[in-house]
């Protein structure tokens, strides 16, 4: 959710990558369920294990719990976003999830948009 939302939210001003300490081998039902309410389609997403190699290309890690089993990479800003886990939640709760993550992936592109010296009206329209 957090990468298609961010993907969405900044337009292709930034690159987000997607990663999990314990991979699923499909995103869960649910979630493609809400997700698809805002025309996004994870169908086609494989779900991979967060590696060093991946936080390594990051400016910023955003974290969902993950304690030790996330990477430490020195210099690297992190940010962990306690938030349920949407696993076999039913739809209304995973919806709020869904919402509570996009204001946070929002307030993270403005800060990343600050950061950068751009903004949405330097930027071409988003699709869709």
């Amino acid at each position: 959710m957090s990468k298609a939302l961010f993907e969405r939210a900044s337009g292709g001003r930034h690159r987000a990558l997607s990663a999990g300490t314990t991979p699923a081998e499909h995103v869960h039902p649910e979630v493609a369920d809400v997700m698809a309410e805002l025309g996004i389609d994870l169908a086609a997403v494989e779900p991979q294990l967060l590696t060093r190699e991946l936080a390594e290309q990051a400016d910023v890690v955003v974290t969902m719990g993950c304690g030790d089993a996330c990477p430490v990479i020195p210099g690297k800003r992190y940010l962990d976003w306690d938030l349920a886990d949407p696993k076999g939640r039913p739809l209304a709760e995973v919806r709020a999830t869904r919402e509570e993550i996009a204001r946070r992936v929002a307030s993270l592109v403005d800060d990343l948009d600050r950061d950068a010296g751009t903004s949405q009206t330097d930027a071409e329209p988003a699709p869709g």
